[in-house]
C-alpha cells in the first residue's frame, strides 16, 4: 500500500523548565491511502495536538511528519501555504463555513484560491454536491441550513481540490445520528482516493 501519512517518533511539550507539559510522547504511526484511521481518547490525551501538528497549525518539538513522503515539518513560507491550500483537507467540528457566503461559495473558496477557472470550479461543485446530496443547498447561507448539511458542505469544501490527505476533528459531534451515519458512508467512499484522519 501507498503512505499518505508517515508519523515518525514525535514529541510535543508546551509550558517552560519548570511547567512542562508533554502533549505526545515519542508517537509513530502510518496511514495508507485509502485508509480510514480513527483516534479515540480521553479528554486532554493530546488528540486535538496531534491533529494540530499533522495540519501545521502548530509544530512539534521533535520528530518528523511525512506526507505523500514530504517532511512537512521542514517546510516554511511558500511551500508551507501551498501544502496546506492543495495537499490538506479539514473538517472542523463547528463547520467554520463563512456565514455571509452561500454553500456554492464556501465550497468554491478553496478552488479559487488556487486560480481554478469558474467553469472548472462549476462542474467539480456540482460532482461532488450530487455525491454529498447538497444540491438543493447550494444556493443557501449557513443560517439557512441544517447541522448535517452545514456539515456536508464543510466536507464538500475539504475534499473539492483533491487533497493527499483529510483532517477530521470530531466532525459527528454536532450531528444526530442518521446525518453522521450519512456523512460517515460519504466519507468512506472518498477515502478510496485519499487518507483520512479522524478524531473521534
Amino acid at each position: 500500500m501507498e503512505s499518505i501519512l508517515k508519523v515518525d517518533k514525535i514529541e510535543k511539550y508546551y509550558g517552560s523548565r519548570s511547567s512542562l507539559t508533554k502533549a505526545i510522547d515519542n508517537l509513530s504511526f502510518e496511514v495508507d491511502k485509502g485508509e480510514f484511521v480513527a483516534i479515540m481518547g480521553a479528554s486532554g490525551s493530546g488528540k486535538t495536538t496531534l491533529l494540530n501538528v499533522i495540519s501545521t497549525i502548530d509544530n512539534v518539538t521533535s520528530g518528523h511528519i511525512y506526507v505523500a513522503g514530504v517532511d512537512i515539518t521542514k517546510l516554511k513560507g511558500n511551500e508551507l501555504n501551498r501544502f496546506r491550500r492543495e495537499e490538506l483537507g479539514f473538517i472542523f467540528q463547528d463547520f467554520n463555513l463563512l456565514d455571509t457566503l452561500t454553500a456554492y461559495e464556501n465550497i468554491a473558496l478553496s478552488l479559487s484560491i488556487q486560480n481554478v477557472s469558474a467553469k472548472e470550479i462549476d462542474t467539480k461543485i456540482k460532482k461532488v454536491a450530487e455525491e454529498l446530496d447538497i444540491k438543493d443547498v447550494l444556493k443557501k447561507y449557513p443560517y439557512q441550513m441544517s447541522g448535517g448539511q452545514k456539515q456536508r458542505v464543510a466536507s464538500a469544501r475539504a475534499i473539492i481540490t483533491n487533497p493527499k490527505l483529510v483532517l477530521a476533528d470530531e466532525p459527528t459531534g454536532a450531528l444526530d445520528s442518521k446525518s453522521a451515519k450519512m456523512l460517515f458512508e460519504n466519507l468512506i467512499f472518498y477515502m478510496t482516493f485519499y487518507g483520512l484522519l479522524c478524531l473521534h
